[in-house]
């Protein structure tokens, strides 16, 4: 999912991600961003001997214009991410890897309104399931991903993973629509989730 020259992780942790970068050839350069002391010193120690560099401050701040060709974000609730990126969008590399905690519609309706578009999606199992949002600057505003999908479950669930409608994340989805068919009054934001996935469990299977 990331391949380039110099890669820039914000919130960098223990520097996991960028070491596994690093060492399987997937980028040549890394940069690490962190904002709190022990993630940062951790990082250091992480991608010590590595051609990486470590840097103390908040997100796209300390990074240069054009400086990095790929750019990710992880382990944070969408607003903090959307927050990051719209901090200096002049900083932002054509590739983003963003993996957000929760609410992932922020981050596409986001993306479609800076004209990044869908190149892919996944979820990955962790105390939850996270979506990982690979996404790619274009100067179209119309982001394929989404044609042939409704619009709504294109944004709450992910054009690409309704597309795909794979067996497993078909059962997730019918977890949840019995999670939230139990309550007997929801907000409006959880009421239209489950219009939408219902929508989405009523379409047939191909084949």
């Amino acid at each position: 999912m990331i391949s380039a020259v110099t890669h820039a992780d914000i919130g960098s942790d223990h520097g996991g991600l960028l070491r596994l970068l690093l060492t399987s050839g997937s980028i040549r350069h890394g940069i690490a961003i962190e904002n709190k002391l022990q993630p940062y010193h951790n990082s250091c120690r992480a991608l010590a001997g590595l051609d990486a560099d470590v840097r103390f401050g908040n997100g796209l701040a300390v990074l240069m214009p054009g400086e990095a060709q790929s750019l990710s974000v992880c382990g944070m609730g969408a607003e903090s991410i959307v927050k990051i990126l719209r901090a200096f969008p002049d900083r932002l590399p054509d590739q983003l890897v963003l993996q957000p905690n929760r609410q992932p519609e922020l981050i596409r309706r986001w993306a479609l309104r800076q004209r990044y578009h869908l190149a892919d999606e996944q979820i990955v199992k962790g105390h939850w399931p996270y979506t990982i949002l690979s996404l790619r600057s274009s100067k179209e505003s119309d982001d394929p991903a989404y044609r042939g999908v409704e619009r709504d479950a294109g944004l709450l669930l992910g054009p690409l993973l309704v597309k795909r409608a794979d067996p497993q994340w078909l059962d997730q989805l019918r977890e949840e629509e019995q999670y939230l068919s139990q309550f007997a009054r929801l907000g409006q934001p959880s009421a239209k989730r489950l219009t939408v996935i219902r929508s989405v469990l009523a379409v047939p299977p191909c084949g």
